[in-house]
């Protein structure tokens, strides 16, 4: 072998050497590259037995949610905004239609908006909703026992007449829907009101 051809062998044989050590490092870089880009993605892909089993409780959620309006719908109640309402077809006095709606699993209506107030009166009755100031006179309560925010007294109300004046109602006339003062005794229609399942 001449020396020319000696040289370039070794020459060869280095260039293999060194391309050979750089594309070690080049797999060794892709495959760091990749670990890390898979990592990063299965950290952010859900797992799909998760995701089934969140969907199946919140199908039976939804199950036990309508199987709840729908038996209650059959026995008279209204449905309205998250709550279901029932509006009494006869008359009792406050205490006797609070019974009547605990005995349903509610309690008389509360009202906690404008729109609720609106819902409530257009039953064109005078009804018994769940307001007394029976505990102490001039301090309104609901029956849950939260004190009264908002309130649609009818001008001049409450006024306490005749000093036994610790319920109230809805008071439905032509010109106003709004609540009044009037005995507990007061024989008139209820709404009870039942909050939907969480």
């Amino acid at each position: 072998m001449t020396p020319d051809a000696s040289s370039k062998k070794e020459k060869l044989f280095g260039l293999v050497v060194v391309s050979f050590g750089l594309l070690c490092v080049l797999q060794a870089a892709v495959n760091i590259s990749l670990h890390l880009a898979l990592y990063s993605s299965s950290a952010k892909t859900p797992d799909f037995e998760v995701i089934i089993q969140n969907l199946t409780e919140e199908g039976e959620d939804l199950k036990r949610k309508l199987s709840f309006f729908a038996n209650n719908s059959q026995l008279g109640w209204v449905y309205f905004s998250h709550s279901l309402y029932y509006f009494s077809s006869t008359v009792k006095s406050w205490q006797e239609s609070r019974e009547d709606c605990q005995q349903r699993g509610a309690d008389l209506m509360i009202i906690n908006s404008k729109e609720e107030q609106d819902f409530g009166s257009q039953f064109k009755r005078n009804t018994w909703i769940g307001l007394t100031d029976s505990e102490t006179e001039g301090i309104w309560k609901w029956v849950d026992g939260t004190a009264l925010g908002t309130s649609y007294w009818r001008t001049g109300e409450p006024n306490h007449a005749n000093s036994a004046e610790d319920c109230g109602e809805i008071k439905v006339n032509v010109t106003e829907n709004n609540w009044t003062d009037e005995s507990c005794k007061k024989q008139i229609h209820w709404i009870c009101e039942k909050v939907g399942p969480p």
